[in-house]
């Protein structure tokens, strides 16, 4: 038994969508998320940045005694897992991008044609690409970049007209001109609109990495020894710049759960 945070961080308040499934599927654990929403959108940053603010972000949770470290973001996840492995050799450290392969090669068969969206960073990185066709290397796949997304959910602009013509705007050829009946929604912000993407694209099947991360903790807490036991410790969600919208989001997901939300800053000399 291992009472000790799971870790949790992303670029914004994206992250936040896999907590829920967390809770259900294993809930004695408890969490410390960074959501840097001071600097975000990562997605379209230099990877030199994006490493640099990944390795401020973990050294802040490995301070904090996590037990783990969820990278919570498909950006980060792109360019930094392997990195942040090596940081820190003693502790798990899981990227959302290899799970949700897992799950892609799966749940698809040859017959289906699978649209990749996400940031920038994520998509020029093929790691998604990279990562299914270790698991099944006949699977047709598709990618775009949608960098206008995440600054408009982390802006609250999700259910309106606004956000609606923007998904128009960066899937409505992608969806046709590759005939896809399967879309992975590459960027952890992205769960946040899938109820429009449903709406517009009613016959895509979806998947959410955001969900199948949840089902990889739970294998290697198991195959650790590290799961935990009933404590009373809180919830605690740090944030480099506390926005409304990052408490509305909060408000929203974790009505009713004992929690702890507090502001941070990650210059180099306050970690």
């Amino acid at each position: 038994m291992d009472n000790r945070p799971v870790g949790f961080f992303d670029s914004g308040l994206g992250g936040l969508n896999s907590i829920p499934y967390l809770n259900k599927l294993l809930p004695e654990e408890k969490v410390i998320y960074f959501g840097d929403t001071a600097r975000t959108p990562y997605g379209s940053k230099a990877i030199s940045t994006i490493k640099s603010f990944s390795i401020q972000i973990a050294d802040f949770l490995v301070k904090n005694n996590v037990k783990m470290i969820v990278i919570a973001c498909n950006t980060v996840s792109s360019t930094c897992v392997e990195m942040l492995q090596e940081r820190y050799p003693d502790i798990p450290v899981v990227g959302i991008i290899e799970p949700a392969a897992r799950a892609i090669s799966r749940k698809c068969s040859v017959q289906n044609k699978i649209g990749i969206i996400g940031t920038k960073v994520t998509i020029q990185s093929g790691a998604y690409k990279k990562l299914i066709r270790r698991y099944n290397r006949d699977l047709q796949i598709f990618e775009t970049a949608c960098p206008a997304f995440v600054p408009l959910i982390e802006e609250g602009i999700v259910h309106n007209d606004i956000m609606d013509l923007t998904i128009r705007y960066y899937m409505d050829d992608f969806v046709l001109r590759d005939r896809l009946d399967t879309i992975v929604l590459g960027c952890t912000h992205y769960p946040l609109i899938r109820s429009n993407i449903e709406r517009l694209y009613p016959d895509l099947q979806i998947i959410n990495p955001s969900e199948e991360i949840v089902y990889r903790i739970k294998e290697i807490l198991e195959e650790k020894d590290m799961l935990a036991g009933e404590s009373d410790t809180e919830n605690i969600f740090y944030a480099s710049d506390l926005s409304e919208n990052f408490i509305n989001m909060i408000n929203t997901i974790f009505k009713g759960v004992d929690m702890h939300v507090e502001f941070k800053n990650l210059e180099p000399d306050s970690v």
